[in-house]
């Protein structure tokens, strides 16, 4: 086999291509960051939840016609009251117990919702065919259902820094991060930041969902690589710390764009766990340091 020369505009496009990942990975990676920083629950169902985001958007593509990217108005909301709902019955009762008592109750939560999707749904493959095709720039090709998703992502976690940085209830929700008890005390009433920071981290996933669902087939297991992505980027930005997960997601598309183009596909996710184990060696508290 001839050996592949590797040129500047395959760098590029690697890196193009990373980044365009990343904004998913931050998107998804904060959700749970918010979750973990708040009450520090280990959500490993966040991945299930992300599965519904896809549904979602895929049965309203499906049954509708509607635009899979207009469906996020759907899609938020419904996995927002899900991820309340949750809360308020279940996750609750772990917050303050020791984290391997929230890792196991929301492994349990996440196979139930596997298999109830996998009985309503099977495990058939879907796939949303709503946008295809590449925008040519100069010698680089960017996929456009994943730069409208990119696009998407970016918005969103805008809009979700800025209702935690300029809002009394994001304000709120900071506060029970830095200190419970002391948020509790001056006031805040905790309970119900954490129905809503569950709400919004399921939320989130939700979002993250529909958007893979423009790219990727959509079915009952797809959220496990993202909830195991979702924890790399917390763990490489700081666990709890909100702009430390969009960096980290960011990093984390970058490392396996480049990877990808020097190893196969599969050996790249290998770098990806192989920086977590640097990064956990280096610097525990992850690159920009613990909450925020």
């Amino acid at each position: 086999m001839m050996p592949v020369q590797i040129t500047g505009m395959m760098v590029l496009q690697m890196v193009v291509s990373g980044l365009l990942a990343g904004g998913l990975y931050a998107l998804v990676a904060l959700g749970l960051s918010l979750i973990f920083g708040v009450m520090r629950v280990i959500n490993v169902a966040h991945g299930a939840l992300l599965m519904l985001g896809a549904y979602t958007t895929y049965w309203l593509f499906a049954w509708f016609g509607m635009n899979p990217f207009l469906s996020l108005l759907l899609s938020v909301p419904i996995l927002f009251v899900i991820g309340a709902i949750l809360q308020t019955l279940f996750v609750h009762r772990v917050v303050y117990a020791p984290e391997l008592s929230s890792l196991l109750l929301t492994f349990g939560i996440s196979i139930f919702i596997a298999n109830v999707a996998m009985l309503a749904w099977s495990a058939d493959y879907r796939s949303v065919e709503f946008l295809t095709g590449s925008f040519i720039l100069g010698q680089i090709a960017v996929s456009k259902p994943r730069l409208v998703s990119f696009a998407v992502a970016l918005g969103l976690t805008g809009l979700a820094f800025l209702f935690l940085n300029r809002t009394k209830t994001g304000k709120a929700i900071r506060a029970t991060s830095e200190h419970r008890d002391v948020a509790q005390v001056c006031g805040i009433n905790v309970r119900r930041i954490d129905w809503i920071t569950f709400g919004l981290g399921a939320g989130l996933a939700g979002a993250g969902g529909s958007l893979v669902s423009v790219m990727f087939a959509v079915y009952p297991e797809m959220g496990q690589i993202y909830v195991f992505k979702s924890f790399l980027v917390i763990v490489l930005g700081g666990a709890g710390n909100y702009p430390g997960a969009f960096f980290g997601g960011l990093l984390l598309g970058l490392v396996e764009g480049l990877a990808s183009l020097f190893l196969t596909a599969q050996l790249s996710e290998v770098i990806a766990y192989i920086l977590l184990v640097i990064i956990l060696l280096v610097r525990p508290t992850g690159l920009l340091g613990g909450r925020t």
